[in-house]
């Protein structure tokens, strides 16, 4: 008991210290005070895209061939664009074999295997394959600038000759049609066929999609003709660029394209789509989803339009980013989707306004007036100078940060001119932005996303939606 007596005593008689030592101890350790926070800096100006010098020479044949000499990685990069070779050239009975053929170019050649063709552009430090688009193929290439000799020969080995085994036919047959299958099956498949209909009607762009019919009635031998058709010199375009002399290059592509010939008669070009469409209401059945799959459009404008430049800026504010406006009203603010967009496509000899969502079903009217909404404030009202600067800012830093690689500067040059655009836009297209003004991009919206002239396609469960689309006019059920 005298212990605990005496233990309290002290305790007592020395809290006062302990607490004395205690806040002088606090106060040694106390952080110095926070300096003010300075505000952020304002960005720097832009920096605008240096124009590549661009040699360009015609050969005898007619082939264009562009060379881009860069300093930097000892690589050197091939595009070869062939316009009319593309989905625009497929007829109604075979819509998407422009895939097919451009997925089989390099799977055999006259003189390789694709084994071998593989191994000889890993063998070069790059590689070789293609892709299609409406208006053309493309074949890339790349490689060390000390094998640019032997990547030149093997892109024109399999440009020009391709051998289309039967067995690799048969394989990419059977492959395309267990991917037909599986996009069947999603919604967005569905839809992008629809839209693509409704706005295209009976033109080329509108048969981008393969159908089982189509792809089971390709064989090796009407690809074999079709290549000879569509591929021909005086409708292509090799663009060069890297680590590699002026000289040199058209060296390579005189010795590599030199003694290529056309056969037979050439295609014809792909005629103008149309520029308005009546608008058409079409639900896609599909019983049972529990969401609904929306896309709005209705023909765009041609790549070489004027209206080009102000047209992009103006899909980028509507729906080109996750800050643009269709997106931060659907997703951010209604909690709709987990993203919404809209926008212009451009082609050669036309071009769509899409847009498109996934919304819960409950909301699938609510979303598509919210759709509306957006599309009519942007043709009748001013875009804030706050906004602007925000998305001229996005477009321009976009563009320059994807045109920084050399192969994407000779991707981005074979794509402007399957487009119909000069190689000029590519050091333009940023000064072209900047000088875009709120009024054209009203304009823009007045003339292109006008509620009252889009077609609407919806896919789902048309006893959870039907009702609600009733507002927006007739819809025709189907399920295809």
């Amino acid at each position: 008991m005298k212990k605990l007596i005496l233990a309290v005593a002290i305790s007592t008689l020395c809290a006062p210290l302990l607490h004395a030592q205690t806040a002088a101890a606090a106060k040694d350790d106390a952080a110095p005070a926070a300096p003010a926070v300075s505000p952020v800096p304002p960005y720097g100006a832009d920096k605008p895209l240096p124009v590549p010098k661009i040699a360009r020479k015609t050969l005898a044949n007619g082939l264009e061939v562009w060379v881009v000499p860069r300093q930097g990685l000892p690589r050197v990069d091939f595009v070869l664009a062939v316009r009319g070779a593309g989905y625009a050239a497929d007829d109604a009975q075979h819509p998407a074999m422009a895939s097919l053929l451009a997925n089989l170019l390099n799977e055999g050649t006259a003189k390789r295997s694709s084994r071998a063709i593989a191994e000889a552009a890993q063998g070069m430090g790059g590689s070789v394959g293609a892709s299609t688009a409406n208006d053309g193929i493309t074949v890339s290439g790349n490689a060390l600038a000390s094998n640019a000799a032997a990547m030149a020969a093997l892109l024109a080995e399999v440009a020009r000759t391709p051998a289309f085994p039967e067995e690799e036919v048969t394989l990419a047959k059977t492959n395309a049609l267990q991917a037909l299958k599986a996009a069947e099956a999603r919604p967005a498949f569905r839809a992008e066929r629809a839209i693509s209909r409704a706005v295209y009607g009976d033109h080329p762009y509108g048969r981008t999609t393969a159908t089982a019919e189509s792809i089971s009635s390709t064989d090796a031998a009407l690809l074999r003709a079709e290549h000879a058709r569509r591929f021909r010199p005086e409708r292509s375009l090799l663009v060069i660029t890297g680590r590699i002399k002026e000289a040199d290059a058209m060296k390579l592509a005189a010795s590599a394209f030199g003694d290529w010939r056309a056969s037979g008669p050439a295609l014809p070009e792909t005629p103008p789509a149309a520029a308005a469409m009546p608008p058409q209401r079409l639900l896609l059945e599909r019983p049972g989803s529990v969401q609904a799959t929306l896309r709005l459009g209705r023909p765009g404008a041609a790549a070489s339009v004027e209206d080009h430049v102000p047209l992009r800026l103006a899909s980028t504010i509507l729906g080109g980013g996750f800050s643009s406006r269709v997106n931060l009203n659907l997703r951010e603010e209604k909690g709709y989707t987990y993203g919404a967009s809209a926008g212009a496509r451009m082609s050669r000899n036309g071009g769509a306004i899409i847009g498109g969502a996934d919304v819960r079903n409950e909301v699938a009217g609510a979303a598509l007036g919210e759709y509306f909404k957006e599309y009519r404030k942007l043709g009748t009202e001013l875009v804030s100078d706050d906004e602007m600067r925000m998305n001229k800012r996005y477009v321009a830093g976009s563009y320059l940060l994807t045109n920084q690689l050399q192969g994407a500067v000779a991707a981005t040059l074979a794509a402007n001119w399957l487009a119909g655009l000069p190689p000029e836009f590519l050091g333009s297209f940023v000064p072209k932005i900047q000088k875009v003004s709120a009024e054209q991009v009203r304009d823009m919206g007045r003339k292109y996303f006008t509620p009252e002239t889009q077609s609407v396609v919806v896919v789902g469960d048309r006893k959870a939606i039907e009702e609600q689309l009733k507002q927006f006019g007739e819809f025709t059920v189907t399920d295809r």
